[in-house]
């Protein structure tokens, strides 16, 4: 759900890199707010804060581990990978992160920023590639995380064996988008009159009443026929403390990229890019530019903007196809991240 229009390091340098990150492990017992998806449930704590994350499946799998990250918004969850998570544990393990100011994850009142959410992905990455003793691994991000996925692989691509981005943002009629390197598209206006005292907490629980959650979903399915079980988290998660706080970042326009179509242009590593046709997320005019970017593969699905939900067996079909051409890029240049 979305409120607005606004989506080759040896095996030996992960344990450095995870100390430079500033992180360290823990388990932890979900209190309150049941789990979104299956899985052991752990924390790291990182330059993001801590993050908590759910791992399920096969420890050693031969696909290799693959991290999900679900999208940023008011009521924002794991539940909104769940379907991905509960098929690919059979075959590989599947780690489910929630980001700063989501789920069991920091909910502290602090400054969120794209830079913020970016580390946050960095961080678990070098956690599972510890975990995994791999180099590298596959990531899909949906919506807005899309952009912080993409700017972490820029950032380190030998860390990633491939990216999945699911009807990400930064594609739209208002771009392209060549800001100055990490900068947002924040707006301190539209962040005052949203924060301000007498109606901050109101307007949220407004927001994320049972009514407006649905209309939103309904927007991004482009349907009434949305999934009834995310309606329920979302009510949940978003009466959790502290889940106020990352969305007014959101929707000020602080968690948006103002740099993500040179971030976009910048990737080597594979990268398939999916969405639907239906709802209010529907423009991705700009992926055409990216067409001769022979790392990059398109897909379109008649569904809205979380196809998976829709027609999984499509989805999964289309995406373990991209992901066994990923398998023989990583073999022709010898990836070290190939299982």
């Amino acid at each position: 759900m979305r409120i607005a229009k606004t989506g080759r390091l040896p095996v030996a340098a992960v344990v450095p890199l995870t100390t430079l990150l500033g992180c360290s492990t823990a388990s932890f017992e979900p209190a309150a707010l049941p789990a979104p998806v299956r899985g052991e449930a752990f924390t790291i704590q990182s330059r993001a804060g801590r993050l908590a994350c759910y791992v399920d499946g096969e420890a050693g799998a031969g696909a290799g581990p693959m991290l999900l990250i679900h999208s940023v918004n008011a009521a924002g969850s794991a539940y909104e990978v769940k379907p991905l998570h509960d098929h690919y544990r059979a075959s590989r393990r599947v780690y489910s992160l929630e980001l700063p100011g989501y789920g069991h994850s920091d909910r502290s009142e602090r400054v969120y920023t794209l830079r913020m959410m970016t580390d946050a992905v960095l961080a678990m990455t070098e956690e599972i590639r510890r975990r995994e003793g791999v180099a590298a691994i596959d990531a899909l991000a949906v919506s807005l995380s899309s952009e912080f996925l993409a700017r972490a692989a820029s950032e380190q691509p030998d860390a990633y064996r491939s990216i999945a981005l699911v009807s990400p943002t930064g594609f739209d009629r208002r771009g392209p988008y060549r800001g100055a390197s990490g900068s947002s598209r924040g707006k301190a206006w539209l962040y005052r009159f949203f924060t301000a005292p007498p109606w901050r907490r109101g307007l949220f629980d407004l927001l994320t009443s049972r009514r407006s959650i649905r209309f939103f979903l309904e927007k991004t399915w482009g349907s009434k026929n949305i999934d009834e079980g995310m309606l329920e988290y979302a009510r949940l998660t978003t009466r959790d403390a502290g889940a106020h706080h990352v969305p007014y970042y959101f929707i000020g326009g602080y968690l948006f990229s103002a740099d993500i179509t040179t971030v976009y242009e910048s990737l080597r590593v594979p990268v398939w890019m999916s969405h639907g046709v239906r709802g209010d997320f529907v423009d991705y005019r700009y992926k055409d530019a990216l067409s001769d970017h022979s790392n990059w593969r398109f897909t379109v699905f008649d569904a809205g903007a979380m196809p998976y939900f829709e027609h999984p067996a499509e989805f999964i079909a289309a995406y373990d196809g991209f992901l066994a051409s990923a398998d023989r890029t990583a073999g022709e240049h010898g990836n070290p991240g190939a299982p």
